[in-house]
């Protein structure tokens, strides 16, 4: 079981090379890691120079924004299952892409995903929320339910079937894949009850009030393109995040 571990990054020198050893790190022996950059001017590129060993490939050109970086790398990746770390993220153990690719071993299942901590950016010990995912189904994704993007992974012949990113949202396409993936196509999942991923907070979706808004607007208009609900299930999905902060 071959796995695809795709990083956008853009001006992310500060965090990415905790990331870069993350991934090196893994303990599952089959996996390709491919960083693709927007152009940075931090010195990220010397930062993945020094990392080289650890890394498939490594494209770095201006893009349009993280989703066509993603779909780029999607093109490149070459294993069964494809997946992402951000980089501003790491893993929340060293076997966690084996916990992944052992849940793939059944051929039905066509996604897998994970529990995810959002941490500290200065100590990523030091936990602020925890995403408890739990099991998919109909009911929750109409109820504004979605698993955490960070820890979910894909059989590459799930893009190619129901295609990438939809880069016209900014913010909100992860959202937007999965809401294809789980409720229209109705593909297999697989639930892993464990921290997948930690994730440091101060991501680009909740950077701020104007980014939030906007946020909420593209999840609005997938829930309505898609029939998953309106403003409902759209107050459903963020109230659910009051949760993560005191659940353990």
């Amino acid at each position: 079981m071959k796995i695809s571990v795709i990083t956008a990054t853009y001006n992310a020198s500060a965090t990415l090379a905790d990331c870069l050893r993350s991934v090196a790190a893994q303990n599952h022996p089959y996996a390709e890691h491919w960083v693709i950059d927007g152009g940075s001017t931090d010195g990220s590129q010397a930062i993945v120079e020094a990392h080289r060993a650890g890394i498939a490939g490594f494209v770095s050109e201006p893009d349009r924004g993280i989703y066509d970086a993603l779909n780029k790398g999607i093109r490149h990746a070459t294993g069964d299952v494809v997946g992402f770390l951000h980089a501003d993220d790491v893993y929340g153990s060293v076997d966690a892409l084996s916990a992944v690719a052992a849940a793939f071993e059944d051929p039905a299942v066509e996604a897998v995903y994970g529990d995810l901590t959002y941490v500290d950016r200065a100590d990523t010990a030091k936990v602020i929320r925890y995403w408890k995912a739990g099991a998919c189904s109909r009911e929750r994704l109409a109820q504004g339910w979605m698993p955490p993007h960070p820890t979910f992974y894909v059989r590459r012949s799930v893009y190619e079937r129901y295609g990438g990113f939809d880069t016209r949202y900014r913010i909100a396409a992860d959202y937007d894949s999965i809401v294809r993936f789980l409720f229209v196509a109705g593909i297999r999942t697989a639930y892993i009850p464990r921290v997948l991923v930690c994730m440091r907070v101060g991501g680009v979706s909740n950077r701020s009030l104007r980014t939030i808004s906007r946020k909420s607007m593209e999840d609005l208009e997938i829930m309505r393109k898609h029939r998953l609900g309106h403003v409902h299930t759209l107050l459903r999905k963020n109230l659910s995040k009051l949760g993560q902060f005191w659940q353990r």
